[in-house]
């Protein structure tokens, strides 16, 4: 009984330390970037445009760039739970490269109110690159948007939260994680692109492909979004 007890003992210390390191990056990710030094962008952009430009050079080839975009679109599905990254050229508008999502949290429907764990839907932009994100890398969503905000007030909602990122590692309770090497290339695209506004379309489903809207619960107002929603993911086509 004393082995049984000494063994469960253990286990749950051993399940606790793993949780901790992956969900509490937010609370020891900033004292080792205390400890170590902040990195900058500048400081990124040295250490991984030449991995990430090998790394996607075949693709930029294929759309007849022979260096990084000028501008990008990043298109987030969460059915499919991938990430698109699109640049546009006088020919119009091609893929680059899509992202398999690394972890993904709640269902279906717009993000309501701070801590329901819900990734946003809507069309955003990218506010500004961490380059000390507790997941490695990241790109701030600019949610919540005058959309979610009118919604919120219509609704008597009160804190309908905000920093919502796209960033590397594999958790997440609201926000799109797409791994360390994925979110290295967006990274460096997105810095090449800043100085255009770089939108964020965020969709529950492709509507390029399936017509149906989810119904949402306690909302009235998914129809005028995902309305708006899909006249954005249109205009950016699945073949190239």
């Amino acid at each position: 009984m004393l082995l049984l007890k000494k063994s469960i003992t253990l286990l749950l210390l051993v399940l606790s330390i793993t949780l901790f390191i992956w969900l509490g990056r937010s609370l020891y990710m900033p004292i080792i970037h205390k400890i170590k030094g902040k990195n900058t962008v500048e400081s990124v952009h040295q250490s991984l445009a030449d991995k990430v430009f090998k790394n996607i050079e075949s693709n930029l080839k294929n759309i007849g760039l022979d260096t990084f975009p000028d501008n990008i679109s990043l298109i987030g599905l969460k059915e499919e739970e991938l990430l698109q990254l699109y640049t546009t050229t006088s020919s119009g508008n091609h893929l680059v490269k899509q992202y398999p999502f690394t972890a993904f949290s709640s269902k279906l429907g717009p993000k309501l109110k701070e801590g329901d764990k819900q990734i946003p839907e809507g069309i955003y932009k990218v506010e500004h690159l961490n380059p000390n994100s507790s997941y490695y890398l990241s790109l701030k969503v600019s949610y919540p948007n005058e959309f979610d905000i009118s919604k919120s007030k219509l609704d008597d909602i009160g804190d309908i939260g905000s920093d919502i990122f796209i960033h590397g590692k594999s958790a997440t309770v609201g926000c799109i994680p797409i791994g360390d090497e994925a979110i290295e290339e967006v990274f460096i695209m997105a810095q090449h692109a800043f100085h255009n506004e770089i939108k964020v379309v965020i969709s529950p489903r492709d509507f390029r492909t399936q017509t149906l809207y989810p119904e949402i619960d306690n909302i009235n107002w998914e129809v005028e979004l995902y309305d708006c929603i899909k006249s954005q993911l249109i205009q950016f086509p699945l073949n190239q």
